[in-house]
Parts: structure tokens; C-alpha cells; sequence
């Protein structure tokens, strides 16, 4: 399950931008290019996973709204063959920030969390064994 969808991203930054983003043909169709936007939703995702993999099960099943707006604002950088705009600029930004933040554990998300593999052992184990050398037998070296 992708963390937004181009519904999504049209609620947000609004239907003018991604056709302007998308419609790169000669002559221009008037369409969003369905494809280009799904494309750069699963690069978002995928880059969203490889921050959450070490603390959470991903994919998400069920995203929480802070992850698909992340989502949305890395989804829409990526969607700038040119300089992004400030405002673009700013929000990815942001959310490369928070995904670093939820990666240390700062920001914690409401979602299944890996569980840590423990050895069983409570610390350090010494072996101790017979010292080869010792006073008695280096008697006459010493």
C-alpha cells in the first residue's frame, strides 16, 4: 500500500502543479501522467522504508498521516525535473528531517516495531584457563 496517492497529492498541492510537473509531451495532452506520479510515490516510499526498516515492519500497513504527508512532500520534489520551488524546497526538507528523527527514535510512530533479536546471554563470558607460564616453571628467567 503506497503512504499517499496522486489524490492525495492533488488535495495538497493542487491539480495546475502536477499537470504542469507531469505533462511533459509535445504537444501537451492535458492529462496527469499517472504513471510519473505512481513512479514517484514508490520511490518516496522506498526511500520513507529505508529510513523506518531499522524500528518499524515496513511497508506500513496502515500509515499514519505524518508518514503519507512526508510521503506527499518527497513525492512531489522528486516530481521537479527543474529547481523545486522554496516552499517545495522547505517541506522536503522537513520531512528528510523526520525521517531521520523517527530513525534515532525521537519521533515515534503509532505502527508495528521490528523486534530485537537477543543472544540469551546477560554479558560478557571469561574463560579462564591454566597460565602457561608461570613463577615456578620460569625459574631462572625472572
Amino acid at each position: 500500500m503506497a503512504y499517499t496517492t496522486q489524490a492525495d497529492l492533488i488535495t495538497r498541492y493542487g491539480e495546475p502543479m502536477l499537470l504542469g510537473l507531469t505533462d511533459l509531451g509535445m504537444p501537451a495532452s492535458g492529462q496527469i501522467d499517472s504513471d510519473m506520479v505512481a513512479r514517484a510515490i514508490s520511490d518516496a516510499d522506498a526511500f520513507i522504508d529505508g529510513y523506518l526498516r531499522e524500528r518499524y515492519v515496513v511497508p506500513l500497513a496502515s500509515p499514519p498521516p505524518e508518514i503519507s504527508a512526508i510521503s506527499a512532500a518527497i513525492a512531489i520534489w522528486k516530481l521537479h525535473s527543474f529547481e523545486p520551488g522554496k516552499k517545495i524546497e522547505i517541506d522536503y526538507r522537513d520531512a528528510l528531517a523526520a525521517l531521520k528523527d523517527i530513525a534515532k527514535g525521537l519521533i515515534k510512530l503509532d505502527a508495528a516495531t521490528v523486534s530485537t533479536v537477543t543472544t540469551g546471554s546477560t554479558g560478557a563470558m571469561i574463560t579462564d584457563r591454566e597460565r602457561p607460564f608461570t613463577e615456578a616453571n620460569m625459574k631462572g628467567f625472572i
